[in-house]
């Protein structure tokens, strides 16, 4: 596609790295963002005179699409893991420690499980006596691992670490999209535990298993912007797109102020965004992506004085499994998972929140002096934290987690098949094959790849790349 316009509708992280990966090559690029602002749910904000993550605050680091692309784009040197990922699960009336040797919840080492004191006794012994259950060609996890290994298993640990990434419900979410790592354990056949210990030794890798940029995960849309305008692609703000048309030379794209002619165009915008703008072009694919649904959730961060605090809070902070029935499913101690956040306010401790998920969002309507004082009555009981912020901050975001249920990844077929058949059209970001920042750098890049017509659309066409992240604690 040499010399050809391409054109990409979105500005959030997926979006942001798929303009820098065709930067890198010999077109033109246009970018097109709705709102004021680029990054999507990366985004920073100050807090108590701090500058904090209001949105994802971490990113995957054992694969490797995230964390290079900040390299690309100049932010090695701001690389940093966080300073402890000892966190806790708040259950069954008590603080009690995340089981070690579990994959997103599913344990692989019975006596850790033991020791947390997470499940009952009754809820163990039911672990120990594992079942049979069919897979078939997806199913949803919640369903699988209760099957398997009882439900308090999917309560109190799958639920809450689930919910830190999709706000979903674990009783629905696709396995096969989801946790594929467990599907293929779970195919080996014998006994899921051993499968999950095994699987765990062979992947104890170096290096940390997420990271962090000083300064905060908002800052990396911030530096992609900076390398695509060095590179010379255009990035326009409050410049919502209203209508995409095919043309016979590729697609005519419509905004508020007028029209640009592309040869290709990448949509990196939310499915259903992405369903108005096909819905003339392509009714089938805009129908499908009608279909995918999201969760809402709002993030309450706070700032005490330090010197307020009459106990240390210790750890990155705890899950809050639904069934216990508190306000918040989860809460970060930011200013001790990040060492840069701890430097910068030394007579500050930063926390945050988060409340809502799936068919559960009720928490977004309310106003914000409710949501902190529920995150504080939590906090209170969980922690012993009696202090008072002396600043806080409300971020809601409705609508910014797609949910992948049993079939998602068929669905998602079916919309790339009917999108590849028009020509000149690609699609990236959450919606498709996961949800954080690694998966949607990815996404950028198989988009890329997909217009520039490589055989092996998981090559990335023109230099780059990047990884995953985080919303809960």
């Amino acid at each position: 596609m040499a010399q050809a316009h391409v054109v990409v509708v979105g500005g959030g992280i997926a979006g942001l790295a798929a303009a820098a990966f065709l930067s890198a090559g010999p077109g033109r690029v246009t970018l097109l963002e709705g709102s004021g602002r680029l990054g999507g749910k990366l985004m920073t904000g100050e807090v108590g005179g701090v500058r904090v993550d209001l949105g994802a605050e971490s990113m995957l680091a054992r694969r490797p699409e995230a964390v290079e692309l900040a390299r690309l784009v100049g932010l090695a040197d701001a690389l940093e893991p966080p300073g402890t990922a000892k966190a806790a699960v708040w259950t069954r009336g008590a603080l009690r420690p995340l089981p070690a040797g579990q994959l997103m919840g599913v344990p692989g080492d019975l006596d850790a499980l033991a020791a947390s004191g997470v499940l009952s006794p009754a809820g163990l012994e039911r672990a120990r006596r594992e079942r049979d259950a069919d897979l078939g060609p997806d199913v949803a996890i919640g369903a699988y691992v209760a099957a398997r290994l009882g439900p308090e298993v999917v309560d109190r640990l799958v639920e809450p670490l689930l919910g830190g990434v999709y706000a979903g419900q674990a009783r629905e979410i696709s396995l096969k999209a989801a946790v594929p790592q467990l599907l293929a354990v779970a195919r080996e056949g014998g006994s899921l535990v051993g499968g999950v210990h095994r699987m765990l030794g062979r992947a104890t890798a170096g290096g940390p298993v997420f990271q962090g940029l000083r300064g905060g995960i908002g800052t990396l849309p911030q530096a992609v912007e900076a390398y695509c305008r060095r590179a010379g692609a255009d990035l326009r703000t409050d410049t919502p797109v209203t209508e995409l048309r095919r043309t016979r030379d590729g697609w005519r794209v419509r905004t508020e102020d007028g029209e640009l002619a592309a040869d290709a165009v990448v949509l990196a915008v939310p499915a259903p965004r992405a369903a108005a703008l096909l819905r003339t072009e392509l009714p089938g694919a805009a129908a499908e992506l009608g279909g995918i649904e999201y969760a809402g959730m709002a993030l309450v961060t706070m700032a005490f004085h330090r010197s307020e605090l009459t106990e240390p809070l210790v750890g990155s902070g705890f899950l809050v499994p639904p069934v216990d029935g508190r306000s918040i499913k989860a809460s970060t101690f930011s200013s001790n998972k990040w060492g840069w956040l701890d430097r910068a306010a030394p007579d500050a401790f930063l926390l945050r929140t988060s409340l809502g998920r799936y068919r559960e969002e009720q928490a977004l309507a309310l106003p914000d002096e409710e949501l902190v004082a529920r995150s504080l009555a939590d906090l209170a009981e969980a922690v012993g934290l009696r202090a008072r912020p002396y600043d806080t901050a409300v971020t809601r975001w409705a609508g910014g987690l797609p949910q992948y249920p049993v079939g998602h990844l068929d669905r998602v077929a079916r919309i790339r098949t009917a999108v590849a058949a028009a020509g000149g059209l690609a699609l990236c970001g959450a919606a498709y094959d996961g949800v954080g920042i690694p998966a949607c750098v990815a996404s950028a890049r198989r988009a890329v790849a997909e217009l520039a017509g490589l055989e092996d659309p998981r090559t990335p066409a023109r230099g780059g790349s990047g990884t995953e992240g985080t919303m809960g604690a």
